[in-house]
């Protein structure tokens, strides 16, 4: 409709830090790499970032290497979950989050499917609905 702001989603619209999140994810192979939109649907974050491990260690490794390109440009996060297990890696950025799974993991909490109506921007050969 005419005067209605709406807020474009695309790679290039993305923010810089989560531009470079998914960069450091790529860097270290994460797999499946997916951004959700979650500005119009979400009180607590404006976008998730999902990516997929094919081991603890791997996930690890993604996790320390996107930990390590945000603090480059002096962002740290709130919060980091699960490095423990690293089977799900929760990296709280405030704006954003970043969500390493392992492939068991993600298939069976599948955000995908739990924010279904987010608009989304794939990085990988994987197909989300």
């Amino acid at each position: 409709m005419a005067g209605e702001k709406t807020k474009k989603f695309s790679k290039r619209s993305l923010p810089p830090e989560v531009r470079l999140s998914v960069k450091a994810g790529q860097a270290k192979k994460a797999e499946d790499i997916l951004v959700l939109d979650l500005r119009e649907i979400s009180t607590f974050t404006d976008y998730f970032v999902i990516m997929t491990g094919n081991s603890s260690r791997q996930n690890v490794a993604i996790t320390e290497n996107i930990e390590q390109e945000l603090k480059k440009d002096k962002l740290r996060p709130l919060g980091v979950e699960g490095k423990e297990l690293a089977e799900w890696i929760l990296v709280d950025y405030g704006s954003f989050i970043v969500h390493v799974f392992s492939r068991r993991t993600r298939d069976y909490y599948s955000l995908e499917k739990l924010w279904g109506d987010a608009p989304r921007i794939s990085y990988g050969n994987k197909i989300f609905k």
